[in-house]
Order: structure tokens, then C-alpha cells, then sequence
């Protein structure tokens, strides 16, 4: 595998950051933090003044709190940096509306129905749309089994979910040879979902 080829001549114009915590409260419930800046490498006019290089553009945080059924059980949001100041931040926090959402059922069409468009933050919003597949990976091997060991386990759910670990393919004979199926799942894609169809949300 390779990347394209990078220029000698590029110049940094943007970065944007997205950084997903999960933290164990030993209660049953979950801490998600997750957070979003946009910096620019030259000073840019904005409504409020000039953003200086360096400085975020934004700075905007989101948390949810989820018990071990990936229910959302608390969510809110905090805007520190924005380009529209008193705008930006003027949505009364519509990411409480989350809660009662679960991460792995329809969550991505219930984030869209309750605070997408006009009705949130589009930068929040998309940020939440991959909140899913981070919670499942601080769940793995303690919240979910992963190995599929003992006699009563079902089949651990990375399986077929991406390219290595096809049901036929090594990885899975390899380390998890209870599941492993010669002749299984081909490396060829996959159909795409029709859109008009809601999906449930897929671990990965």
C-alpha cells in the first residue's frame, strides 16, 4: 500500500482535528468526549475579528454518556471557539436531544432527524457520526467478547466487517479458527445500501 505522492511545494493551509476519549466511570456507565478544531495557518477575518494563525476557528466538544447497551443516557455540548460568536452557540444545546438514542440501532439516522441541518451544529454532527465504531472499540475485549472462546459464544462481530478479517480469509484461521470458513466471504465489495433504506449500525 501507498500514499499518492506529496508536492515538494505544499504549503499547510488547514488542519482539523477530531479526537475521541472514552472513559470507564466503574458505575456501568461510559464517558464519551469528543472533540473538534479547525486551525488555519494564516490570519483569517472572521465576524467577530481576525483568527489569528494558530488559533482555532473551532473549538467545539460533545459528550455522551452511555451504559454498556450503547444507550445514550446523557449528552450535551459546549462550543468554545466559533466563527459566528453568539450564533454559532445559539441552538440551546440541541444535542441533549440525544438522549434515548442507542449507538448501535439507526443511530446515525436519529442524530440526523434530531439535530442535523439547521436544527444543530454541522461540525458537532458530523463529528457524531463516528462515535459508533469508537465506543465499540473501548467496549472490545471487556464490555464485548472479541474471542469467541467459550462454548456459549457467538460469532465475535468483527468478523466479515472489513477486509482482513473475512471468515476466509488468514487472519480469522489464524486467530480465531473457531469461525473460520474456507471458501468464505470473497475480498470482493460488497453491494452499497440502498440510502432510501435505514440501516442498523455496523461494529467495526
Amino acid at each position: 500500500m501507498a500514499l499518492p505522492f506529496s508536492s515538494p511545494a505544499r504549503t499547510l493551509q488547514h488542519r482539523r482535528g477530531i479526537d475521541i476519549e472514552v472513559y470507564a466511570r466503574g458505575d456501568g456507565l461510559w464517558e464519551v468526549d469528543a472533540h473538534l478544531s479547525d486551525i488555519r495557518s494564516r490570519d483569517t477575518p472572521l465576524s467577530s475579528g481576525i483568527c489569528r494563525a494558530g488559533q482555532p476557528i473551532h473549538d467545539l466538544v460533545l459528550r455522551l454518556v452511555v451504559d454498556e447497551r450503547f444507550n445514550i443516557v446523557e449528552a450535551g455540548s459546549e462550543t468554545r471557539a466559533m466563527p459566528f460568536a453568539g450564533q454559532c452557540d445559539e441552538h440551546d444545546d440541541a444535542y441533549a436531544r440525544l438522549v434515548g438514542l442507542n449507538l448501535m440501532q439507526r443511530f446515525r439516522q436519529g442524530l440526523r432527524e434530531r439535530v442535523g441541518g439547521v436544527l444543530g451544529c454541522t461540525h458537532i454532527t458530523e463529528m457524531a457520526m463516528t462515535l459508533p465504531t469508537a465506543v465499540v472499540q473501548a467496549f472490545a475485549g471487556t464490555v464485548i467478547d472479541t474471542r469467541g472462546d467459550a462454548a456459549s459464544s457467538e460469532r465475535p462481530f468483527q468478523i466479515d466487517r472489513c477486509h482482513a478479517l473475512r471468515e476466509g480469509g488468514e487472519a480469522v484461521r489464524i486467530h480465531f479458527p473457531r469461525w473460520y470458513r474456507a471458501g468464505g466471504t470473497t475480498a470482493q465489495a460488497l453491494p452499497v445500501p440502498s440510502s432510501s433504506q435505514p440501516q442498523q449500525e455496523t461494529p467495526r
